[in-house]
């Protein structure tokens, strides 16, 4: 049985390869291909990640740039994966800033939840 890691990691890859080969037939994303990978697979992700002020689309932008080393318009897999470390770091601190202020002493070592359940079911069901 494959873990939880293994399943993702596959889904990233094939996810990503959905979207890079359409038009034309490569394996880079455009930033349109960018733009509608994210908002077909990760729209309540993002709307979760997204920073305070600013808007999904404008967001995409900004990780799309950050992502594009160097700067030919399009995404190669490793600099999207760049893309999904950015969103991941991204929601990891929000999750930590969601968790401030209920009733969690910051100093006990203890005021976060590392499992980041937050209750999304990925449909893997209970492990074996």
């Amino acid at each position: 049985m494959k873990t939880d890691l293994e399943l993702a990691l596959e889904c990233t890859i094939n996810i990503y390869h959905q979207y890079s080969i359409k038009y034309p037939r490569d394996d880079f994303l455009s930033k349109s291909e960018f733009s509608k990978l994210l908002e077909e697979t990760a729209q309540p992700f993002l709307r979760n990640t997204v920073p305070p002020n600013m808007s999904i689309n404008d967001y995409i932008s900004k990780l799309f740039i950050k992502a594009d080393h160097n700067r030919d318009g399009r995404l190669k897999f490793t600099e999207f994966l760049t893309t999904l470390n950015l969103v991941a770091i991204d929601a990891h601190n929000r999750s930590h800033q969601h968790h401030e202020g209920h009733g969690r002493d910051p100093d006990s070592g203890h005021g976060h939840d590392h499992g980041h359940d937050h209750g999304h079911d990925h449909g893997h069901g209970p492990r074996k």
